[in-house]
């Protein structure tokens, strides 16, 4: 999938998720999971939270064009993380060593 930062652009591999697989995300899984991808109907403001989720992951959420509307780095345990604007896809991409060049590409492209 690619996505688009700013005037940059990225390629990610995804897992999109079912409707039930969308109300499990990253819980109860390692941070050697696949990032995945959340696609919605109509453009929300949807919050998540990071119960059950015992690693750092990138939440990116995206219009349905794939461009970059808001990203932040979730830690474990949080109550409640909202974008900026409302999205109409999520990704959720665990920190680990496969997503290296993915979290550097965010980091040093900047703020949205």
């Amino acid at each position: 999938m690619q996505i688009y930062l700013n005037k940059n652009k990225i390629s990610i591999k995804v897992k999109t998720l079912s409707a039930f697989s969308k109300f499990r995300g990253l819980m109860f899984k390692s941070k050697n999971s696949q990032n995945l991808l959340f696609k919605f109907r109509k453009p929300a403001r949807y919050s998540i939270h990071s119960f059950f989720v015992s690693f750092p992951f990138l939440a990116v959420w995206l219009n349905k064009e794939n461009k970059v509307l808001d990203f932040k780095i979730v830690n474990p345990y949080n109550f409640s993380v909202k974008p900026k604007v409302p999205f109409t896809n999520l990704i959720e991409i665990p920190l680990n060593r496969e997503n290296q060049k993915i979290i550097k590409f965010f980091v040093d492209k900047g703020k949205v």
